[in-house]
């Protein structure tokens, strides 16, 4: 379990998050885990359309490392946690679970890196976004 959790997003299966076995379709997970860093980023002021429209900065996915423990199933209920494990000048990389109750069911770290909306080369965080990063009481930057 990730001690100290920075970010809990709920989250209610619905049918058309399963597949022909009744189990939520591992893919899924992708989404989910996406969502919550995006909700994560709306808690602290950040509006990912305004970064790339005004900053021309952007957040993407650089590499994904998920393990399934159990199973979701219809109308289970989650909590998918996020946490930063680590702040740098241009990425960030995440821990993120996802829970039913006691259990969890899926976890996975993510490295996510801030590129130009142009270029799509690396680019740092705009400093304002660095800044609510930072304040958030995330590892410092290296």
């Amino acid at each position: 379990m990730i001690q100290d959790s920075n970010f809990c997003w709920p989250l209610r299966i619905y049918y058309e998050d399963t597949d022909a076995g009744g189990i939520v379709y591992y893919a899924n997970y992708l989404k989910y885990f996406e969502r919550a860093r995006t909700e994560w980023l709306r808690q602290l002021g950040v509006n990912q359309q305004e970064l790339a429209d005004q900053q021309q900065a952007m957040f993407v996915v650089k590499s994904s490392l998920v393990d399934y423990h159990l199973p979701a199933r219809l109308d289970d209920e989650l909590q998918l946690i996020t946490v930063v494990e680590k702040l740098g000048r241009a990425s960030l990389v995440f821990v993120q679970e996802a829970w039913r109750g006691t259990q969890c069911l899926v976890s996975g770290r993510f490295k996510v890196g801030c590129v130009d909306t142009q270029t799509i080369r690396p680019c740092a965080i705009p400093p304002a976004v660095l800044q609510a990063l930072q304040a958030s009481h995330f590892p410092s930057l290296d």
